[in-house]
């Protein structure tokens, strides 16, 4: 007879959201939409693309040889993916909110997360903390930012773009995965160490079925959506309304009708108005030439605070005197670049020197503030 206590594996199961307890056959998971064997291929082929740029930015960002080897990429599902992973797994979730949006995260087992975060703050034997989580969530955040320059380029698409990553350090039962079937991209990554880790990166179903429609070329243009609170069925037909008052011109003259102008319409070739996209790392084709600029200096500033004195309060400035700045205790430090704010970060000390952790970059919008305020 049954004390009341769960055992370990009816925790995961309920975790899991699974009733360990039920003896009845599960309804079977209906397979999502995720193409077929072609989209799939394109889908590696694109990834596998990628992984050169993938070692260099994080070479650059931890200062060690480090080399992506892969992906392999292979339809999966929850009960599949967790058997390929190690109780503890850190998830770092980054979903696609326009361009392609859906599902879309990385999972790194405990022992490679506690790797790349010691490389990254230069220290040994690191905690998984708020703050390991903080920079494996800019690791992450470099990955997608590659991935997304190279899907605009392959696709066109220049909507594309990723939530801020969240990274968790969690049991693999209580790790949100997509429903049903998904796109699962298995990376081998070395830190130059010689160990081999394993990094699985995650699309969800909606987002895989379009990203690799749209590398094979499959995804059809967007349909043209009616005037707002215009009834499409009851729509007159504009282009036959030349017939009507005995031939009332069309042209861009004045008709008959009430000395009305005219409307020469056709229907057929309306199209939706295409602005802009104001988000930030879209425009990519106007950085063809960047590299003709990637050796000029630029000078690179940290400011701890800024206040306002009298002249007559300067001059009285002597050897003790205390200048209290307008930044508070703990608050992060800005970072500009030809004095104009780029990002913030927080103080650090590494080998007896100051330096700055980036912490945040500023948007362009939050920068045209600055620069307006």
């Amino acid at each position: 007879m049954s004390d009341g206590a769960l055992s370990q594996d009816e925790i995961d199961a309920l975790l899991a959201g699974v009733d360990s307890s039920s003896t009845s056959t599960p309804a079977p998971v209906m397979a999502a939409p995720i193409g077929g064997d072609e989209e799939r291929r394109a889908l590696q082929t694109f990834l596998a693309g990628t992984v050169d740029a993938q070692s260099s930015n994080l070479s650059m960002m931890t200062g060690k040889d480090v080399t992506f080897r892969g992906p392999n990429v292979v339809p999966m599902t929850r009960e599949d993916i967790l058997q390929q992973l190690p109780d503890m797994v850190t998830a770092v979730k980054a979903d696609f909110n326009s361009g392609f949006p859906g599902e879309h995260s990385f999972l790194f087992s405990e022992d490679s997360a506690k790797a790349i975060a010691s490389l990254m703050n230069k220290e040994e034997n690191i905690q998984l903390d708020e703050m390991a989580m903080s920079v494996l969530g800019e690791v992450v955040s470099q990955l997608v930012g590659s991935q997304i320059t190279a899907l605009t380029d392959k696709t066109g698409n220049k909507s594309i773009a990723s939530v801020s990553p969240e990274a968790a350090n969690v049991p693999k039962a209580v790790v949100a995965l997509p429903g049903g079937t998904f796109m699962c991209a298995t990376y081998q990554i070395t830190l130059g160490d010689g160990r081999s880790h394993q990094l699985w990166e995650i699309f969800g179903p909606q987002s895989a079925l379009d990203i690799s429609q749209a590398l094979v070329g499959r995804a059809g243009p967007a349909p043209v959506a009616p005037f707002a609170g215009m009834d499409t069925g009851a729509m007159p037909n504009l282009g036959a309304m030349g017939a009507m008052g005995g031939g009332m011109p069309m042209g861009g003259g004045m008709g008959a009708m009430g000395g009305m102008p005219a409307m020469g319409v056709n229907m057929g070739q309306v199209q939706s108005v295409q602005f802009p996209s104001l988000m930030p790392g879209t425009a990519t084709q106007e950085q063809g030439n960047i590299g003709l600029i990637m050796d000029v200096f630029m000078e690179m500033t940290v400011e701890l605070g800024r206040t306002r004195k009298l002249i007559k309060e300067i001059l009285g400035m002597g050897e003790g005197t205390i200048i209290e700045l307008d930044k508070l205790a703990g608050e992060p430090v800005d970072i500009l670049v030809n004095h104009k704010l780029i990002a913030k970060g927080e103080v650090v000390v590494i080998d007896e020197n100051f330096g700055v952790r980036v912490t945040e970059i500023v948007s362009p919008m939050e920068r045209m503030t600055e620069t307006l305020g």
